[in-house]
């Protein structure tokens, strides 16, 4: 089993700046590739970055410039540096897993972009 922590959200005005992170702990040597996603209410779970293990990266189109995923295998943490942030990205963003054959979801963090 794969438990994943994300952390790092909070309140930014428009144009700001924030960092999150994801922890994960347990069988992490299985984890290949790692996501983060964004939901708000009433709408489908949006992809936002992708990094795999060997550190290729993907963007959604909706972030692309301003987004950026890494990740620190040493430490089992990834990171998602938002820059000019805008209200539409304000969502649950949630850290996600995967071994090939399993996913795990963090519990989400709340970004609200707003003045």
């Amino acid at each position: 089993q794969v438990q994943l922590v994300e952390s790092g959200g909070g309140l930014v005005q428009p144009g700001g700046s924030l960092t999150l992170s994801c922890a994960a702990s347990g069988t992490v040597l299985r984890i290949s590739t790692m996501y983060w996603y964004r939901q708000v209410p009433g709408k489908q779970r949006e992809l936002v970055a992708t990094i795999t293990s060997g550190g290729n990266t993907n963007y959604g189109d909706s972030v692309k410039g301003r987004f950026t995923i890494s990740r620190d295998n040493a430490k089992n943490l990834v990171y998602l540096q938002m820059n000019t942030l805008k209200p539409e990205d304000t969502a649950v963003y949630y850290c996600n897993a995967t071994d090939g054959f399993r996913s795990w979801w963090g519990q989400g963090t709340q970004v609200t972009v707003s003045s």
